[in-house]
């Protein structure tokens, strides 16, 4: 990740969605409401979506578009097959 703005953003989401994950395990530890418990775990299952966006995002902006731009015919296939699956994986 060439941004380093970019990287420290993602990098403080996914500490604050790890801190998250370990106080609804806690939730659960303590035989919290499972409603409850699942809420949070949704609100970490979103927060985990954002960072993937943000990182498909920089992706996007730096490595697919470099392909687009200098790379052979091949590696913009392999860049456009890589999106194609990800996107396939976060359909299911």
């Amino acid at each position: 990740m060439d941004d380093e703005e970019k990287k420290k953003n993602i990098i403080n989401r996914m500490s604050r969605l790890i801190g998250h994950a370990h106080a609804n395990k806690k939730l659960i530890e303590e035989d919290t409401y499972c409603i409850d418990a699942i809420n949070q775990n949704l609100a970490v299952i979103s927060a985990l979506h954002k960072v993937n966006e943000e990182l498909l995002d920089n992706h996007m902006h730096t490595c697919v578009a470099a392909a687009m731009r200098n790379g052979r015919k091949a590696q913009q296939e392999k860049a456009i097959q890589e999106i194609l699956a990800v996107y396939k994986k976060a359909k299911s």
